[in-house]
């Protein structure tokens, strides 16, 4: 309700309004400086065939100007040329590794990126069995690039699940 307030104060005798500003005076341009006004008084009374020659318009010219098209684009960037080249480069893919968990319907997956699945399996097969999945071996099988695989087994640990016996922990009590 509010907002309906607010635009019919805001459209309220809008075309009228317009009207009078259009039909204003436009402002007079700034004045210029008293040493520059002096000067060119000067120059008009050395040379007085100069004020006809600037109220002149030259036919020549204007027949000149009307030929011209002025196309302009903007710059490009240095940014969009380098992102411009990352997005255009062809892209390999390769086929997931393992079947489990129906992968989601992954078809293929684009090289130096992993899964969730993949991500998850390759933790676990590290934790497991760290002197045979090094982190070459898994950059060399999932073509992806070393310094990504030690910074994922340095930063992410896979799930780690341990079962207590009632003899090893400390049992509360109830009431």
């Amino acid at each position: 309700m509010g907002a309906a307030v607010i635009r019919a104060i805001r459209n309220f005798n809008l075309e009228s309004r317009a009207e009078r500003e259009i039909s204003k005076r436009k402002p007079s341009p700034a004045p210029m400086h008293p040493s520059t006004q002096s000067l060119l008084r000067q120059e008009m009374n050395r040379h007085p065939e100069f004020i006809g020659e600037i109220s002149r318009k030259d036919d020549k010219l204007l027949s000149l100007l009307k030929d011209v098209y002025v196309d302009s684009k903007d710059p490009v960037s240095s940014e969009q040329v380098k992102d411009a080249a990352r997005r255009q480069e062809p892209k390999e893919y390769r086929l997931p590794k393992g079947h489990h968990f129906d992968m989601m319907n992954i078809k293929n997956i684009p090289k130096g990126k992993i899964s969730v699945v993949e991500a998850l399996t390759v933790l676990n097969n590290n934790k497991r069995y760290p002197e045979t999945w090094t982190a070459e071996k898994i950059a060399q099988e999932y073509h992806l690039e070393l310094k990504d695989v030690n910074a994922l087994l340095r930063y992410f640990v896979a799930f780690d699940v341990k079962v207590f016996t009632p003899e090893d922990k400390k049992a509360i009590q109830s009431k």
